[in-house]
C-alpha cells in the first residue's frame, strides 16, 4: 500500500492511486465533474468548529493536530479510510494552501500511525 497527499491543482499521476479529497469544503476553482478524484470523504475532514479555529495558522498546528485526532477515534469514516489503504494505494487530495500545515496531512499521518 502507498499512501500520498496531493493538492487537488496538482495533475494526477498513476501512481495515485485512488484520490480522495478528505476536506469537508469544495474547493474553489473545481468542477464536480472533475475526473481528478475517485472520491469526497468530507465525514473524514475536520469538523467545521475545528476547521475555523484553526484557519491554517502554523502556531496552531499541534494543538489542532490533537484535537482531530479526538474528533476521528469514533470517526466511521475513518475507519473505513484505513482498510481502504490497506488494501490499495491511496491519495489524500486537499486544497489549502500551506502544504505542511493542513487536515491531509495531519489524516495521513494518523492512518500510518493505525497501520503500524
Amino acid at each position: 500500500m502507498l499512501l500520498g497527499v496531493k493538492r487537488i491543482y496538482e495533475k494526477r499521476a498513476f501512481s495515485d492511486g485512488k484520490r480522495i479529497l478528505v476536506d469537508r469544503l469544495w474547493p474553489r476553482g473545481v468542477k464536480k465533474s472533475t475526473q481528478n478524484l475517485d472520491d469526497w470523504m468530507k465525514d473524514v475532514a475536520p469538523s467545521d468548529e475545528l476547521r475555523k479555529w484553526f484557519a491554517h495558522d502554523p502556531a496552531k498546528w499541534d494543538e489542532f493536530r490533537e484535537r482531530y485526532r479526538k474528533e476521528l477515534a469514533a470517526n466511521k469514516a475513518f475507519a473505513e479510510l484505513v482498510e481502504l489503504v490497506k488494501k490499495t494505494d491511496v491519495t489524500l487530495v486537499y486544497s489549502a494552501a500551506d502544504a505542511e500545515h493542513n487536515n491531509a496531512v495531519a489524516l495521513a499521518d494518523f492512518i500510518k500511525e493505525k497501520l503500524d
